[in-house]
Parts: structure tokens; C-alpha cells; sequence
């Protein structure tokens, strides 16, 4: 781990609310003869015994709700993308959605009004849903899903967000789709797969069949703003069989 990793690392762990670190001092290697198997006595009978294993505490605090979500991200500073942000994008829709998409994050637009895709990336979005479940004879509208995104501040000149600012607003993703249950989950782009399914691959390798990401089905797509470049005729086309796949596994 370089230094850069570890002052990062350090930084998260800071933001938790962990002030304090210890390491440990190694206690010198103990020589221990090795017993062979019939001068291995068995435990006494008198042992208690463990009846029930010891749990860990989850990741999702109890009774948790978007709300609470929302109140814990507060005015966030945890990371450096709060500096040029404008307002924090938390998300859009129907709270007990069956179906959830995953971007990447904010844009210009969804900076400036606070909710997710509403520039045009989002305006294709919307008419992916809308007008895909109109000719498949399901009875959906944009406000019937929910909308988020990995990170909820918009990253300067629209770049990809940096692996740490993944992970540190990656906890408040974890919480929402955690809270809502979806039947399945739709990640937008190459940026929110590798946040959720945690592998190096691309878009084009993983669209088109089903991934899980904590047991709940997961279809990868194109993003929609890589769809609005005029080249990407054929990754149009892909999309919206993808956005099909989606739509009669969670409706029919």
C-alpha cells in the first residue's frame, strides 16, 4: 500500500468516527510440539458449548429508511467533490420501487436541481422507460422506479469519480438499495458495474445477462449519455433489449 493509499484509507475511516488506531506488537513465535493423533486428548465433557453463533453487526442500520439515509449524508463533506458541488443528488422515485437504475452520477443539470437525470442523458432515460414499456404493453412511467446514482455530488468537468470517492459515498448506495429491496437492479454505464459487481469489465462484456449483487438480480446496460453520440447506433440497439430483459423479468 503506498502512502497516498494509506492517507486515504486513514481519511475514511476518520470520516466514520474512528479517531483513534492501535497496532499491535507481534509476541514472539511460540514453539509448540506437535501431538500425533492418538496422544490428542478430547475436550472434557464439562465444555460449554457454543448454542447459537455469534453475529456480526450488518452494514444497514436497523429500522433503516431513505430518509435517515438522506439525514446521515447530511451537508457532506467526506470527500473532496463536495468542494464544487451545488446541491447533493440522493435520488428520485418511487421509494418501493420493484426496479432501480444505477448511474454514475450528477451532471450539470442534476447539480443544479438536485435530482438525478434530468439533462439529457436523463431525458432518454426517461423515454427508454416509458416508451419500452408502452410497446411491451406494460404500464410504466419514469415516477413508478427509482432513479440514483453511485456518487451524489457532481465530480468536476463531469469525470469519472475516483475509487475512494466511490467507496465512501458507495456505503450510502449499499444503505438505499438495501432499504428499497428491489426485484432487480439496472447499473447505467461502466462506472456503476464495477461499483456494484466489483470487476475491471466493461459495459460490452457484461450487458445482456444477469449479475447479483447481494442476491438481487443485476442486468448492466449502456449509460444513456454514451447512447446520445450519433456512432453508437448498434449500442441503441443493444440497450433496449437490455431495458426489455429488465422490464418483463420484474413486470410480467
Amino acid at each position: 500500500m503506498s502512502p497516498e493509499d494509506l492517507r486515504q484509507r486513514l481519511e475514511f475511516y476518520r470520516d466514520l468516527g474512528i479517531t483513534q488506531i492501535y497496532r499491535r506488537t507481534p509476541a514472539p513465535p511460540e514453539v509448540t510440539p506437535v501431538k500425533v493423533a492418538a496422544e490428542i486428548e478430547p475436550p472434557p465433557a464439562d465444555m460449554p458449548r457454543i448454542e447459537h453463533p455469534i453475529e456480526l453487526p450488518s452494514l444497514v442500520p436497523a429500522d433503516d429508511t431513505l430518509a435517515k439515509i438522506s439525514a446521515d449524508i447530511g451537508d457532506c463533506t467526506r470527500c473532496r467533490l463536495c468542494k464544487g458541488r451545488n446541491k447533493i443528488v440522493f435520488g428520485d422515485g418511487d421509494a418501493n420501487s420493484r426496479l432501480v437504475f444505477v448511474g454514475e452520477g450528477p451532471g450539470a443539470d442534476e447539480d443544479a436541481q438536485g435530482i438525478p437525470f434530468v439533462g439529457r442523458a436523463g431525458q432518454l432515460l426517461t423515454q427508454m422507460i416509458e416508451g419500452t414499456s408502452a410497446k411491451e404493453g406494460i404500464p410504466l412511467k419514469r415516477a413508478d422506479v427509482y432513479i440514483c446514482n453511485v456518487v451524489k455530488c457532481r465530480p468536476p468537468e463531469n469525470r469519472t469519480p475516483e475509487p475512494d470517492e466511490m467507496e465512501i459515498c458507495g456505503q450510502f448506495l449499499f444503505r438505499q438499495l438495501s432499504v428499497i429491496k428491489p426485484k432487480a437492479v439496472c447499473a447505467l454505464g461502466s462506472t456503476a458495474a464495477k461499483a456494484l459487481l466489483g470487476g475491471r469489465d466493461g459495459v460490452t462484456k457484461l450487458r445482456g445477462k444477469w449479475h447479483k449483487w447481494n442476491d438481487i438480480p443485476l442486468m448492466v446496460t449502456y449509460h444513456p449519455s454514451y447512447l446520445l453520440r450519433p456512432y453508437n447506433q448498434n449500442a441503441k440497439k443493444e440497450a433496449w433489449e437490455d431495458l426489455k430483459k429488465v422490464l418483463h423479468f420484474v413486470y410480467d
